[in-house]
């Protein structure tokens, strides 16, 4: 079989990969690589990010019942 053949059967594959499991195949396929293009950078908080978590945090903390179950809020905002 050759690279070409082989490149076409491993694209069809991944087309029909259901989008819940493309982040697995995704770090699967990486393995192959060992490349740091793969691995994701994360970036320290800015301090309006961190001043926005710490005020979301008090407010949950003051009230858990505001948390809202993602598939309601993908509802909303689709």
């Amino acid at each position: 079989m050759t690279s070409t053949v082989l490149r076409k059967e491993l694209h069809e594959i991944i087309d029909t990969i259901p989008d819940q499991n493309l982040s697995d195949m995704k770090s699967h396929i990486a393995v192959f690589f060992n490349a740091d293009y793969w691995d994701p950078v994360t970036e320290p908080a800015s301090p309006e990010e961190i001043a926005q978590i710490e005020s979301s945090m008090a407010e949950y903390r003051a009230n858990p019942k505001i948390a809202r179950p993602w598939a309601e809020v993908r509802k909303e905002n689709p």
